[in-house]
């Protein structure tokens, strides 16, 4: 819990959220942005809204997610927690869990007032299809989860890293790769490419589809946007798959980093 509390504290003192806040000021903007579409107001309100909350939730998990370990190791910070009775496994999920406490904070706050501005642009442009905003909650809460997941990637590059380049530019090309690994998997598996595409390649490509953590899952923008019903064995599935990954990748990043010399 201490370790949770400080991370928290230094994410606060570092201004972050002051500059979230800042960019906080984009979803006053959203109203007047759906306007534009005389016909569709609501579904491009949420749109934006969602794509908002999701482009800032992507540049906290990348930044505070590679740089939390680099900054204590620069700043010998390290040096003096591991004097103390505390384990290095400790230490690296405290501060997992300090990010990821932040990053649900975050999204709380974005969404209420995303949720408000949405409120106003739908009740300018009345539209024939009603807002389910159970399912807008569970497109932040499944948002949410996916950038927390990335935390965890981040976490494990810094643990082999001794700069900061590695896990932010590693943690980017991750997410990129993670969005189009299933649509790739299926193509190289599929009748049409049994002519085009070698086994060694569709080996590889398997290979990297299950290594990969696969973030499509977690975008329901469409059931938040469109009032479509999410289907429930999936959330499960998703939720279940965060989980076993998240840990995965934890566990991971704590063997590395009890082996890893800080001098």
């Amino acid at each position: 819990m201490d370790i949770i509390r400080i991370t928290l504290k230094g994410i606060f003192r570092d201004r972050v959220f002051q500059g979230i806040m800042a960019l906080g000021v984009l979803f006053l903007f959203i109203p007047s942005a759906a306007s534009l579409s005389m016909r569709q107001v609501t579904e491009l309100s949420i749109t934006l809204s969602l794509s908002l909350i999701s482009f800032i939730l992507l540049l906290l998990a990348v930044f505070l997610g590679a740089t939390s370990l680099w900054k204590d190791m620069e700043r010998r910070y390290m040096v003096s927690v591991i004097s103390l009775p505390i384990s290095r496994s400790s230490y690296l999920l405290g501060r997992f869990f300090g990010l990821a406490l932040f990053l649900i904070l975050t999204s709380t706050v974005l969404g209420v007032v995303a949720g408000v501005m949405i409120k106003l642009a739908s009740g300018i442009y009345p539209s024939d299809r009603p807002i389910i905003w159970s399912w807008y909650v569970l497109a932040i809460v499944f948002a949410t989860l996916k950038y927390i997941l990335l935390i965890a990637v981040a976490m494990l590059l810094s643990t082999v890293s001794t700069s900061f380049f590695l896990p932010i530019f590693g943690t980017i090309c991750v997410f990129l790769a993670s969005g189009i690994t299933q649509q790739v998997y299926e193509y190289v598996h599929s009748p049409i490419s049994a002519q085009t595409v070698s086994p060694f390649l569709k080996t590889v490509s398997s290979l990297v589809y299950y290594i990969l953590p696969n973030l499509a899952g977690f975008d329901l923008k469409v059931n938040a946007i469109y009032s479509i019903p999410p289907n429930p064995a999936g959330l499960v599935l998703t939720g279940a798959y965060f989980i076993v990954y998240t840990v995965a990748l934890l566990g991971g990043s704590a063997l590395l980093f009890n082996r890893r010399e800080i001098g």
